[in-house]
């Protein structure tokens, strides 16, 4: 009995371990001003850091979410996300933010996943039809009608989505719990995969024939 019990505890503590290390590491000091130059860096939570004391203002600045996006693509859709990469004083604080610009009558980002990430989204123009698929086994489909000043929440790792299903273009901005949040656009990872996944699985997975899964592979081939 003693040492089921204890085997218990390992389980519960292990747990515990896995759930406080769900999310973005915490800081280990005021912030961690990322620094692509190593010489006059302290390699942290993934990135090397500027000294602190030489830390200035635009470190911590972005400028460009005012620029309308370019949605003349297959979509209709152009995401502009700061991260880390192009504010570096995000570095290490676990956030990062994105302007969402959707072409009229349809505008779409398609059905994705952030790894990382959980993500709330607020309406600045037009109105949007959004939602995200709970896991399995239910994959149940909550979706909701936005307008201009609604908030919804996608929790992290579901597939999500947002489509414009007004007459003029739809702007969005989203806010996500990483400095990486990550991002997989379900079809593109699925049919355009480098190399590709073979014929035999995804007839399988797809119950359909090997045709209609070239067809979508060739929608979504990676030009070299």
């Amino acid at each position: 009995m003693k040492g089921v019990q204890c085997f218990a505890a390992l389980v519960i503590l292990a747990l515990a371990f896995s759930c406080g290390n769900a999310s973005d590491p915490s800081s280990l000091q005021d912030f961690c001003v990322g620094l692509n130059d190593t010489k006059d860096g302290v390699f942290v939570n993934g990135e090397f850091c500027k000294d602190p004391k030489l830390a200035k203002a635009d470190d911590f600045f972005f400028t460009g979410l005012n620029k309308v996006g370019n949605t003349s693509n297959a979509e209709g859709s152009a995401v502009n996300l700061v991260n880390f990469q192009n504010l570096p004083g995000l570095n290490t604080l676990g956030i990062s933010i994105a302007r969402i610009d959707f072409a009229p009558n349809g505008g779409l980002n398609p059905p994705h996943t952030h790894p990382r990430a959980s993500e709330i989204l607020v309406v600045l123009e037009g109105t949007l039809f959004v939602g995200f698929v709970t896991s399995n086994p239910d994959n149940r489909l909550i979706t909701k009608v936005l307008n201009v000043g609604d908030i919804f929440v996608f929790p992290v790792g579901l597939i999500h989505f947002q489509l414009n299903i007004g007459k003029t273009p739809a702007v969005s901005i989203s806010g996500l719990s990483s400095q990486n949040p990550g991002v997989i656009t379900i079809a593109n990872a699925v049919f355009g995969s480098n190399p590709p996944i073979g014929l035999d699985v995804l007839t399988k997975a797809f119950q359909t024939d090997a045709n209609v899964i070239k067809e979508l592979q060739s929608k979504f081939e990676k030009q070299p």
